[in-house]
């Protein structure tokens, strides 16, 4: 059943504003260029641009080396969304409705509440680190003190905080429309800013960035075998940095026009965008090395190093449509569909995004003086951990188990059907995830496998899509 067949075909309704519910197509309107711009947005924020910049200096390999890494890396995630999409587009449905098909209606709550539970946690956090891009705009345009403080923030930081928080409301409580557009418009910026900071640097270098940016961050000792081993460990770690969106990839690609948009935004948006801001970190981080004399992966301190009260504010806007841009693509969507899998009757698209910013502002407001304080890494990333099964189980199932064939009214059917799997759990794929999880979470927490780390979620999504072939009952019709 494709999503032309959704005319006559009887879907339970959600109730609300059907969050879940299939997109009807008349309502997938997403081109490949806002396709392009979902990964323009993942990649640009401040922490991926300092992740990318750091690995020219991590690992002691050529700048050519981590290039061609980054750029392998984005191929190997084009790929994988393209898996984890395809059914999104075909079907029009989110993340949380396709996980019904392999782990049953009750058990996709599962991975759905544990994706959005990462999910909320980053929305709370990146809310109070766009506010920090405001924070620096007040105070470039005004000059004031911040003011009193109250729990790590000053009165200035609060007005930022929650006028950033108010932003992201505003934005999702118009719909996805604005959301696309919002995404549409961060993206390009945020490269013309990119592109002008390292005209700066080349003006301040001499001409030499260039060249210098070749040779300055590689190894003079280098053999071919340490250059092979920082390219597995850099491609591991962007596949990590990007494991969240490749798992949910269905929330976004069900707005997609038609099969081509989404795989021509996804060709587009990873391979380019991985080559250009790659490109531009290694050349502003090479820059600032000329310039500064030392290796700067804060694009914020290589602002505040050119002196430029005019480059700073414009930093300081770009900053904040990047981190929002980011916030909106991994953290609000799969946050809000998984809230509304709780209770699709009861919570729509509004009720969930309230939901979810209550938690950010508690989240934010809390970062700098409590949470950021008690090393929470390893809770968050165990929960992610666990998500790299559900992706190699999904994807056994909906291509080599059904072929690519989904039962729309089973996987709404939440009193039965075939998708229930007689009490609602799909035991086979528990089973299956169980196993693979146990690996995935030993990684994060027994010193001895920490080595294997950066290829947790590969190894997990293998070991789970292994498992789960072997123990599942092939489906005897396309249910």
């Amino acid at each position: 059943m494709t999503q032309a067949d959704l005319a006559g075909t009887a879907i339970p309704s959600h109730g609300g504003d059907d969050t879940l519910s299939p997109v009807p197509a008349s309502e997938k309107n997403w081109g490949w260029f806002a396709i392009f711009n979902i990964w323009a947005n993942d990649v640009q924020s401040l922490f991926g641009y300092s992740l990318v910049a750091s690995l020219f200096i991590s690992y002691g390999v050529s700048g050519w080396t981590a290039f061609a890494a980054l750029i392998f890396a984005g191929l190997a995630v084009m790929f994988l969304v393209n898996l984890s999409g395809a059914p999104g587009e075909k079907y029009g449905i989110p993340y949380p409705v396709l996980a019904r098909a392999s782990l049953g209606t009750s058990g996709a709550m599962l991975p759905a509440v544990l994706r959005s539970v990462v999910a909320v946690f980053w929305y709370g956090v990146q809310v109070y680190f766009a506010s920090t891009a405001l924070s620096l705009l007040i105070y470039s345009l005004t000059g004031m003190s911040g003011g009193p403080e109250m729990l790590g923030l000053s009165t200035v930081d609060w007005i930022a905080f929650l006028i950033v928080w108010a932003f992201h409301i505003v934005i999702f409580w118009q719909g996805m429309d604005w959301v696309e557009t919002f995404l549409n418009i961060a993206g390009p910026f945020v490269y013309a800013v990119m592109i002008g900071l390292v005209v700066v640097l080349w003006q301040k270098s001499d001409g030499q960035l260039l060249s210098q940016a070749q040779t300055i961050f590689a190894n003079p000792e280098a053999t071919f075998w340490s250059e092979f081993s920082g390219f597995v460990a850099i491609v591991g770690t962007m596949l990590a940095y990007f494991a969240a969106v490749m798992i949910n990839f269905s929330d976004f690609s069900r707005y997609a026009k038609n099969k081509r948009a989404m795989l021509n935004g996804n060709l587009a948006g990873l391979p380019f965008n991985m080559i250009l801001f790659s490109a531009l970190a290694l050349l502003t981080t090479a820059g600032a090395a000329v310039v500064y004399g030392e290796a700067i992966i804060n694009p914020t301190e290589i602002v505040e190093r050119t002196d430029s009260v005019i480059l700073g504010i414009i930093a300081a806007i770009t900053f904040f449509a990047a981190t929002v841009g980011i916030n909106l693509v991994a953290n609000f969507i799969p946050a809000v569909n998984g809230i509304a899998s709780l209770a699709p009757k009861k919570i729509g698209f509004r009720t969930a995004g309230l939901i979810t910013s209550a938690f950010a502002l508690v989240i934010g407001g809390l970062w700098t003086a409590f949470i950021s304080q008690f090393g929470i890494s390893g809770f968050v990333n165990t929960l992610g951990a666990t998500l790299a099964p559900i992706y190699g189980i999904m994807m056994v199932d909906y291509y080599l188990l059904r072929k690519q064939s989904l039962d729309m009214t089973a996987l709404y059917n939440l009193e039965g059907g075939s998708y229930s799997y007689g009490n609602g759990w799909n035991e086979k794929a528990l089973t299956a995830f169980g196993i693979a999880a146990i690996f995935s979470v030993a990684t994060v927490w027994l010193p001895f496998l920490s080595f294997l780390s950066g290829y947790a979620w590969v190894l997990g999504a293998i070991l789970g899509a292994v498992i789960y072939h072997r123990i599942a009952v092939k489906p005897s019709a396309a249910a």
